[in-house]
């Protein structure tokens, strides 16, 4: 039998520990779950998708911006609209 050590942000393993507890899981078992269907499906079992904030336009904006803050200049910009 195999041992995994994983670091993960506090919140999100309260939270994950939380909805595992209102599907009747441990962590343990969860976790086993996920293995086991990414080793029968050959990958992630679920969709995995970019979040457009980090986007290269978006990041190159907020550069300029802290580029302008630091040179002592408000910045004014539109909000972006993600669905």
């Amino acid at each position: 039998m195999a041992q995994i050590s994983v670091r993960v942000d506090d919140a999100v393993k309260r939270g994950a520990e939380q909805t595992f507890n209102d599907i009747g899981l441990s962590m343990n078992a969860a976790i086993t779950v996920f293995l086991k269907a990414c080793a029968r499906e050959k990958r992630i079992p679920f969709e995995l998708t970019a979040d457009p904030f980090y986007s290269a336009s978006n990041m190159e904006h907020i550069r300029r911006g802290v580029e302008a803050l630091d040179a002592g200049k408000g910045v004014e910009h539109e909000l972006i609209e993600v669905d």
